[in-house]
């Protein structure tokens, strides 16, 4: 069962119609229990850090962390990739559930227009199922003031001010800083293919 987490911050509505696009049947939960019948889960992710901290509460991040453990896919997006760091300075006192160790921190303040908004192109770093039917130079929507460095978890690039991740993935455990969902065909695809090696 594919499992989207509503953790009352996640940009639902236009993940969930994606997916549906797709052709794939959707379970939106905000029920910890739920996580233990979900066969791959999705945690899309809008605004500030600090709404993760809701993850904490009933237990949703401790299920979370035993579907990882148990191998069950999973795909963050935007504030929900930058959840899987250790942590953000947008909300030092809320930490994130460490599966990559390095810290998600603020665009610098150099005259640039932040938050970073628009079409960005991706710069490939590693071949991956979930790229599959993606070339580098693609270009992908993004919306955020904050960003995770380039680390050894990074899978593909973006440059706003240097480089930065735009998407990561160690082992099932995915992430993408920009919205899929309104990626046009390029999200879509990452979406497909993610939904493809949630099945394998």
């Amino acid at each position: 069962m594919l499992t989207v987490i509503d953790y009352k911050a996640g940009n639902l509505t236009s993940v969930v119609k994606a997916l549906h696009f797709l052709g794939t049947e959707v379970f939106v939960t905000s029920q910890a229990e739920a996580m233990e019948r979900a066969t791959s889960m999705v945690l899309p992710g809008v605004g500030h850090f600090a709404a993760t901290a809701r993850l904490e509460q009933g237990g949703l991040a401790e299920a979370i962390r035993r579907a990882i453990a148990r191998g069950v896919p999973f795909l963050g997006i935007c504030v929900g990739m930058q959840w899987l760091y250790a942590g953000s300075t947008e909300a030092p006192g809320h930490p994130g559930l460490g599966y990559f160790q390095q810290t998600v921190s603020r665009f610098p303040a150099n005259g640039q227009k932040v938050p970073h908004v628009g079409w960005n192109q991706l710069n490939e770093l590693a071949a991956t199922p979930l790229l599959k039917g993606v070339a580098s130079g693609d270009f992908a929507y993004f919306t955020h003031s904050w960003r995770a460095p380039v680390g050894t978890e990074t899978i593909v690039t973006t440059e706003y001010m240097g480089p930065f991740a735009a998407a990561c993935q160690r082992e099932r455990v995915c992430g993408v800083q920009f919205h899929p969902e309104k990626s046009g065909a390029t999200g879509l695809q990452i979406l497909r293919n993610f939904l493809e090696f949630s099945a394998c």
